[in-house]
This record gives structure tokens, C-alpha cells and sequence, in this order.
């Protein structure tokens, strides 16, 4: 007669066996530490100092054809920018071959008459001559020539007491949630979701990989645990390490890259864990589908860290993409947690995007969980 066992008291050695077997594999695998603390602090370090938007400057070459008190006053204000590395000459020729070489990432013209068409309300009398085979430098480098001359216009016309060109629109900007406009403020908070992607999906799809390589999944499915055993067993370690490592990233984001968090810790952890669970549950599900551990870190990488990279609007706009593009981007888990990893450390508390932003990975994270149940076999066949 088959004896009865408490069915609770029983699941929950079997999980704690589990937990404490994968526990200790984990910690005896020095690429599980490496991926959870050492990658975060490299792509930390990596998005908050060598990855940015912000204004740098360019080597640009000025050409003017005749000196003037105002093509002087102008040549010094180009020469006092901070956007600007000035070569000055009399001749374009002279700069054509530096420009052509990608020596140079412009050419300022100020001809001879530059005076004259001043003072006459023409067009601006100035010419920028960029590469276009850089269309972000070259839009970059006219913009800042054309506020540069919009500067000095007024400059010119308050200390002469006369008009000189006109503005067509006084602009006054006002920046909100990110007044300083730095870029490390949204890529260091986004790069966060990448660091969770490769710490959950990555790691997670090469446990079941291994335990079918190794030959240890049939001693596994010899003993009376279920799915959801297996399940919990697997991937409670890899949630602790992957909070942990969200940790140090927004511990690292704050105090070491000076990012202002303005949002709730307890919110933070919240939709980190939800988000954890998801990654969490491709990388099972990844690794119950392939069975080997090269196929499945190369699927990982395809499914997982590349959609994460490219859908999140962590640094393409997904809004810019043509809509079969963005319809991907809806089933990328990322793409909300970036969303609020941006609002919390931004702009603070915004509930109705954080909740928005909670639901949709829920309900990817209970796809994922629901399709590893549904293709994990607990019986040798």
C-alpha cells in the first residue's frame, strides 16, 4: 500500500534540495559571478563614460577671405567656443583635402564682403561646408554654426545700438527632468535592463542546457519532483544573484555616476523583480528547447540581449522605426523597463506609466512561464 507523505512538508524539502544544488553549482561556476557582478560594472562603465550624446567638439577649418572688424569679432567668437577646434586659412583650398580625409569635420566660410550682406538684413553671410557621409556630425556642426551666428547677430546689434539680421524666432528653451541635457543620466539608468537581460536570460538558459549534457536531468526526473519544483528550484538562485546585480548597477548609477533617482526604492525593486522573473523565464525556456549550452547562450543572445538592445528605446527610438519594427518592440520586456527605469530615476513616481509599464511585463513574464511548463518534460521517454 503506497504510504502518504505531507504534501507540503514534502514539496518544500524537494525545493529547498533544489535550491540549495543549484546554489551551490552557481556559486562553483566563476562565470555566473562574471556575469552577474563583473559584466554590470564593465557596462556601467562603459555607457556612463565612453557611450554619449552629449556636445563634444569639432575640428573645424576657417577660411576668411578678408579681415574685418566684424569678421574679426565673429573669428573670435568661433575661436572662444567650446563646440569648436578652429584651423583658420585664407583659401578653402586649403582645407578641402583635410576635409575630404576626415581630418576635419567642417569648413566655416566668411567671405569677403561679410560685412557688407550684414548690414544690408540678406541671408547669412557665412557658409558651412560639412561631410554628409557622417549625417549626425554634420547636422551636429551646422546646428552649432548657426547658433553661434544667431549669438553673435544680437551680440552685435545691443553693442552698436542697430539691427543687423533678423532673428526669425527667439528661442528659450526650457528642459525639463533633465535640465543639464546629459546623456549619462538615461543610458546609465537604461543600461540597467540590459544588465538583468544577460544576467537572467543568459545564465538562466544554460541550467537546463547543462543538466541534459551532463546526464544529470535523468537522475533529476528519477525523483518524484514536478514542474513547478524544477521550476522554483532552478531559478530562485538566479533571482537573488540577478537582484543583487540590479543593486550594484543602481547603486553604481547613483553614487558613482551622479544620476539623480527621484522615484521609490520600494517601486524600483518591484518592477525589477517582475522584470527579473521574465528574463528568468525565456532563458528556461530557451534552455528546455535547445538541450545544449553553446546553442542556447547563442539563442539568448538573438532572442534576448538583441531585442533588448535595439527595442527598449534604451538607444535607438523605437518611435522612429517603421511599425512592422515596432510592433516587435511590444513583445520586448525591456522596452517597458527601460520606460520606467528612465520615469523613476528622472521624473520621479509616475504611477500611470510605472503601472502601465508593470502589467505588460507581467504578462509577458506569465507567457514565458506558462510555454516552459507547457514544452518541459519531467519523464525520460
Amino acid at each position: 500500500m503506497k504510504k502518504t507523505v505531507p504534501i507540503g512538508g514534502e514539496k518544500r524539502r524537494r525545493i529547498l534540495g533544489l535550491v540549495r544544488k543549484e546554489t551551490h553549482q552557481m556559486l562553483r561556476d566563476p562565470s555566473s559571478i562574471l556575469i552577474a557582478v563583473v559584466l554590470p560594472l564593465i557596462l556601467l562603465f562603459l555607457f556612463g563614460y565612453g557611450v554619449t550624446y552629449d556636445p563634444r567638439f569639432f575640428r573645424v577649418g576657417l577660411v576668411v577671405e578678408q579681415q574685418t572688424p566684424e569678421a574679426g569679432s565673429f573669428t573670435a567668437a568661433l575661436f572662444n567656443s567650446r563646440y569648436f577646434r578652429i584651423e583658420s586659412a585664407r583659401d578653402r583650398r586649403t582645407f578641402e583635402r583635410n576635409l575630404i580625409a576626415g581630418d576635419l569635420h567642417g569648413i566655416i566660410v566668411l567671405p569677403a564682403n561679410f560685412a557688407e550682406q550684414a548690414y544690408r538684413r540678406e541671408t547669412a553671410p557665412i557658409q558651412v561646408i560639412v561631410d554628409g557621409s557622417d549625417p549626425n556630425t554634420a547636422h551636429l556642426v551646422r546646428n552649432y554654426a548657426e547658433l553661434l551666428w544667431e549669438n553673435w547677430v544680437q551680440q552685435e546689434s545691443i553693442s552698436r545700438g542697430q539691427p543687423l539680421l533678423d532673428v526669425a524666432v527667439n528661442l528659450r528653451p526650457r528642459v525639463w527632468f533633465n535640465p543639464e541635457i546629459s546623456s549619462r543620466n538615461y543610458l546609465v539608468p537604461g543600461s540597467v535592463a540590459i544588465i538583468l537581460t544577460l544576467t537572467g536570460a543568459l545564465l538562466t538558459a544554460l541550467v537546463i542546457a547543462r543538466e541534459w549534457e551532463r546526464g544529470t536531468m535523468e537522475a533529476l526526473l528519477a525523483t518524484p519532483i514536478g514542474i513547478f519544483d524544477l521550476l522554483v528550484g532552478k531559478l530562485v538562485p538566479y533571482f537573488l544573484l540577478g537582484m543583487g546585480s540590479m543593486m550594484l548597477s543602481v547603486a553604481s548609477a547613483v553614487f558613482l555616476f551622479g544620476v539623480p533617482f527621484r522615484g521609490s526604492f520600494v517601486l524600483l525593486a518591484l518592477v525589477s523583480a517582475i522584470f527579473m522573473w521574465a528574463a528568468l523565464g525565456q532563458g528556461l525556456l530557451i534552455s528546455t528547447v535547445t538541450r545544449n549550452q553553446l546553442v542556447a547562450a547563442q539563442v539568448s543572445i538573438l532572442s534576448a540581449f538583441l531585442p533588448a538592445f535595439y527595442f527598449s528605446s534604451f538607444v535607438f527610438e523605437v518611435d522612429s522605426m517603421p511599425w512592422p519594427l515596432q510592433l516587435i518592440s511590444y513583445a520586448v520586456p525591456a522596452r517597458y523597463y527601460v520606460s520606467t527605469l528612465q520615469t523613476l530615476f528622472l521624473a520621479g513616481n509616475i504611477t500611470s506609466v510605472i503601472t502601465r509599464d508593470l502589467l505588460a511585463i507581467t504578462a509577458i513574464a506569465i507567457s514565458f512561464f506558462a510555454l516552459t511548463a507547457f514544452t518541459t518534460r519531467v519523464r525520460l521517454e
